[in-house]
């Protein structure tokens, strides 16, 4: 099978100085290697522009300033935000899902109100909701889906239709990859009022988010998923929405004045920086996201897709292997889930440690999902546009020694 840009691939994995040919790195949903423009990026910032932003009249700091908000306008630029200031940095989307949770819910929610979370989250998409709903007692209800993954649409109108106030669903699942039918979800949330908030932290790096398009009223993300720096996140809100939210921390920088008895607050999106922000990253991510756009993204997605259907069909050929979700391959978009028969997954992820692959066993922190999928934990294999069907042969092989040296066979 011919993979697209297999006959260049070592030239892009060049790039990324942490490839090696002796591990098959399997985990990047967990996070994404970094290639070298963004080590780069990050390090001649503490070279040659280190300064705090947005708080000097001096060059350096102005230099510094002027870094900050160029990687604002990349971010904006690449989900396609109306304005640059729809995007708050923060320090990964886990935070930007509890800033959302904590000043939104709290400029929204009353007693016995309703909170529509979907099964497929994340930890730092359901936590935070759950505790919102306990500070206002408000009601949580769950969107569900089949055993492979789909969601009902008249299911999903039957619950929008009772107008909860917030509903928060992913536009990928880290455990069973695309959930289908978002933007229609959306639309039906919208129609019924509700503020949709769109955990993109696995998406992100796998398709164009044009968040004007879906019309997501929040969006976040992390860098170090997209081949980005650790240590930096992004929120996008829509303006509208984001001028009546209070902000979660207070410091420096987040207002315009403060007296003994009185502040005002500093305009959006600086009103919800509070602190020194963190720039090294801000560029870093800017940096990840020129190189990503540079390789072209359509190019390098449509390789996950071939590289995907390659692991999916060889994974499927393995004995006592079953796949968590949608029986067809297109649908996982690189993330596949799994387990084998009669091994915990934690012993199934150390017999592959041994034969150098890498991959995320347990319940991914989205617990509730797998317990509703199959009530037990599993293995994942998730990949990038710089892994290779050997990595994946290697994968398949040592998959087959699974049962044998787990004293099952």
């Amino acid at each position: 099978m011919k993979i697209l840009l297999d006959e260049s691939i070592d030239q892009v994995r060049a790039d990324f100085p942490q490839l090696t040919p002796n591990l098959a790195y399997l985990d990047n949903a967990a996070t994404t290697f970094k290639p070298q423009s963004v080590i780069d990026a990050e390090s001649n910032f503490y070279r040659t522009d280190n300064a705090n932003p947005r708080r000097g009249f001096y060059n350096l700091s102005l230099q510094a300033t002027t870094d900050y908000e160029n990687a604002r306008t990349c971010v904006a630029n690449f989900i396609n935000a109306k304005h640059s200031d729809e995007i708050i940095f923060t320090k990964n989307a886990t935070e930007s899902l509890n800033l959302i949770a904590l000043s939104l819910a709290d400029s929204l929610l009353k007693s016995d109100d309703h909170i529509l979370v979907s099964i497929f989250e994340h930890h730092s998409n359901l936590l935070p909701w759950q505790m919102a709903a306990k500070r206002h007692q408000a009601k949580i209800d769950y969107l569900y889906c089949d055993k492979t993954g789909k969601v009902d649409l008249e299911s999903a109108e039957k619950q929008l239709a009772v107008r909860p106030k917030i509903l928060a669903i992913s536009a990928f699942s880290n455990v069973i990859g695309r959930i289908d039918n978002l933007a229609e979800i959306i639309k039906i949330a919208h129609k019924y009022g509700v503020i949709v908030v769109v955990d993109a932290a696995q998406a992100i790096a796998h398709e164009v988010i044009d968040v004007q398009k879906l019309d997501a009223d929040f969006l976040v993300f992390s860098g170090h998923k997209i081949y980005g720096p650790m240590g930096i996140g992004v929120l996008y809100g829509k303006h509208n929405l984001l001028e009546n939210m209070a902000p979660v921390f207070y410091g420096g920088e987040m207002v315009e004045n403060v007296e003994l008895k009185n502040v005002t607050l500093a305009d959006i999106p600086y009103r919800f920086e509070a602190g020194t922000m963190n720039v090294a990253g801000a560029v870093g991510l800017a940096a990840a996201i020129k190189y990503l756009t540079s390789l072209g993204l359509d190019k390098l997605w449509q390789r996950e897709q071939e590289l995907n259907a390659y692991a999916f069909n060889k994974m499927s050929a393995v004995p006592n292997l079953e796949i968590v979700g949608s029986p067809t391959a297109v649908a996982h978009d690189g993330i596949v889930s799994f387990t084998i028969k009669g091994a915990h997954p934690h012993d199934v992820a150390e017999v592959l440690n041994v034969a150098h692959v890498a991959v995320r066993a347990g319940y991914h922190c989205a617990q509730p999902l797998l317990d509703f999928l199959i009530d037990q934990p599993a293995v994942r294999v998730s990949l990038s546009f710089y892994n290779t069907t050997a990595e994946i042969d290697q994968l398949a092989k040592a998959l087959l020694t699974v049962r044998k040296k787990l004293s099952y066979e």
